[in-house]
């Protein structure tokens, strides 16, 4: 796995996420996860849509919100988010689950707790799906390394 950012706290990291380079209109502030994708580049919408399903199917009754501009799904916790940036979709789970799927995403760009999936490749769902089903059981066993 390639590691971007090496001994940083997740704190710093989330927070340190070029927000302008998240490839959205910019004159229109989305509300929720359907604006968002509709919001985003035509060629990549679809790309978005199979990443919401996705995810959905993988955290059935999880609450959908906009957190720091990305997609995010919550129990009392926030399980994932993702956006869309210029060449790939970053997901972002938790340092946990990037670490449990680490052997999974040595294909992929990631680093403590985010994943690259490039635009012109296709999304790796059942991955996506494994790894949101981790997050799930890992908030509901109390996990406190987020809050919502």
């Amino acid at each position: 796995m390639n590691n971007l950012r090496n001994n940083c706290p997740i704190s710093v990291f989330w927070f340190d996420v070029d927000k302008s380079k998240i490839m959205l209109n910019k004159k229109t502030k989305p509300a929720t996860i359907e604006e968002y994708i509709e919001d985003a580049p035509a060629e990549v919408q679809e790309k978005l849509r199979q990443m919401h399903a996705c995810i959905r199917a993988a955290a059935p009754g999880a609450s959908e919100s906009l957190k720091w501009r990305m997609p995010a799904y919550s129990y009392t916790r926030i399980l994932v988010t993702f956006a869309v940036f210029k060449n790939h979709i970053g997901f972002y789970p938790t340092p946990s689950a990037v670490k449990a799927f680490e052997k999974s995403l040595s294909k992929y760009k990631a680093a403590e707790s985010s994943i690259q999936f490039p635009l012109d490749k296709p999304l790796p769902l059942e991955l996506i799906t494994r790894i949101t089903k981790f997050r799930v059981q890992e908030s509901l066993m109390g996990d406190a390394k987020w809050k919502e």
